[in-house]
């Protein structure tokens, strides 16, 4: 999916158990870092605030990337590597719509904690991505979290490993993804609310524009009007609170106007209906529930030092 927000067309059809090794998932701690590099965490948090004063772009997209990187060989900076041959993940067609303000925001961050010589090559690119998807919604207006650290970065990545959902999932779709991943409905749901940050563009959402009745008559309009003004560049946000991290996105979808058709049919789909609306009426709620399912999601196929390395570039393994 061509979006700038969260993109939850991620998950590759693999069980949470081949993801998630115990021992992996055991070394992760909050203050991995604590006598490596102590601060980390406040480099990383003013380099994104930077890269985000640069572009409104930088939050969604690094927050997308985070979740894109986990789902497919887990949480290891795979989608950032660069491969000679082109064989990579972010060269899949399914990953050609990730916005390159995503990819500068997590190189910007590696940059700043390498300049510091106590952190020089010591901090993986891994656990940069996890912070800075943190740091791109608490920045953003959304909830703070403890972030899990002590993530190796994988040596791998190719354009076969990528498996993603489409914009017209139904839900019986998407669960079968997430389960895979070991969320369930609720999680998946709970996760989905990223989308309240960014924008997609038109191929993504055309489709159901007079087709679907799901959507809003005004709304559609609207899109349309945009995406016929614009046919080779427009696009919609995905909610009507686009830089701001917040439940908006839940309401709209009470109001038909879920920009995705994947993203409405958590709301059109009754088995469904009642976590949405509980989000769209309860903030603090959803911010609780988005923190666990983050959590959770950066448990995904650690890798530790006997399966893994700290890449001094992140685009290319040592």
């Amino acid at each position: 999916m061509a979006s700038l927000g969260l993109g939850f067309f991620v998950a590759a059809v693999v069980s949470a158990a081949a993801l998630m090794a115990p021992p992996a998932v055991a070394q992760l701690r909050p203050y991995y870092y604590s006598s490596i590099c102590p601060n980390l965490e406040v480099i990383v948090r003013s380099s994104v605030q930077q890269s985000m004063a640069q572009s409104p772009i930088s939050a969604p997209a690094a927050l997308r990337l985070f979740f894109h990187d986990c789902a497919v060989r887990g949480c290891d900076a795979s989608i950032m590597i660069v491969n000679p041959n082109g064989d990579d993940e972010w060269r899949n067609p399914d990953n050609q719509s990730l916005k390159p303000e995503g990819f500068q925001v997590i190189l910007n961050a590696k940059a700043a904690v390498d300049s510091d010589p106590q952190c020089q090559y010591k901090v993986s690119c891994a656990d940069i991505m996890a912070l800075a998807a943190r740091e791109s919604i608490v920045q953003s207006g959304g909830p703070f979290y403890e972030v899990e650290l002590g993530r190796y970065d994988g040596r791998l990545s190719t354009k076969a490993s990528v498996v993603l959902p489409h914009a017209n999932f139904t839900l019986d779709q998407l669960n079968a993804f997430f389960s895979g991943l070991g969320f369930s409905q609720s999680e998946m749901i709970a996760l989905s609310g990223g989308h309240t940050l960014g924008a997609a563009d038109c191929p993504f959402f055309q489709y159901r524009i007079g087709t679907d009745p799901t959507m809003d008559p005004n709304f559609a309009s609207q899109l349309d009007s945009t995406c016929r003004s614009n046919p080779t560049s427009g696009f919609a946000f995905l909610d009507s609170s686009p830089v701001t991290f917040d439940n908006t996105f839940y309401r709209n979808l009470q109001a038909g106007k879920g920009l995705l058709g994947s993203d409405q049919v958590l709301y059109s789909d009754v088995r469904s209906r009642g976590t949405v609306n509980y989000y769209a009426t309860n903030q603090g709620a959803f911010f609780g529930d988005f923190v666990a399912a983050m959590t959770k999601l950066g448990r995904v196929g650690v890798k530790t030092a006997a399966t893994g390395e700290i890449r001094r570039d992140c685009r290319f393994p040592n």
